[in-house]
């Protein structure tokens, strides 16, 4: 079966490349946020599909390893991916949606909740690109009151 690749698909493949990732999270909410730098590789799974892994000292966590794939559903007209971590056990599931400018993807997911409890919420993952060479990650979870908090914030900068 021969797929071809559509614009949002294309869109997919300004990821490709070496990048440089400068971000900071916040561990618990009582603690300052830590910062990090690691870097991240994003390879083409041919015209549909990209792979974006980051190896490094990830904060709280030591050595790890992050896997995450994007591509774009033409049935289900939404970007779909996935996205697992050697410090994690749980498998993340993204469906998003690119703004009407075409420079930011929002990915939604369901995952545990951070503290613990067992409890799934939501979360939004931004990918913002400011021009070829430097983009934006911001990671956000729900609360029960149905607010959205800003947890992790990342900047990269394309090395090749």
């Amino acid at each position: 079966m021969h797929t071809e690749a559509l614009n949002e698909h294309r869109w997919l493949q300004r990821l490709v490349g070496e990048w440089m990732a400068t971000g900071e999270a916040l561990m618990s909410a009582d603690q300052p946020p830590v910062k990090w730098e690691i870097p991240e590789r994003v390879g083409r799974v041919g015209d549909l599909w990209v792979q974006c892994v980051s190896e490094g000292e990830m904060p709280g966590c030591g050595p790890a390893t992050t896997v995450m794939t994007l591509g774009y559903d033409p049935s289900r007209k939404h970007f779909v991916g996935t996205f697992i971590g050697s410090m994690m056990t749980y498998l993340w599931a993204y469906e998003g949606d690119l703004d009407p400018g075409g420079q930011e993807l929002t990915l939604r997911a369901e995952g545990p909740d951070n503290t613990g409890s067992g409890k799934m919420v939501k979360y939004r993952d931004v990918i913002r690109f400011t021009d070829d060479d430097h983009r934006t990650l911001t990671s956000h979870v729900q609360g029960s009151d149905g607010e959205w908090t800003q947890f992790m914030s990342a900047s990269y900068r394309r090395v090749r």
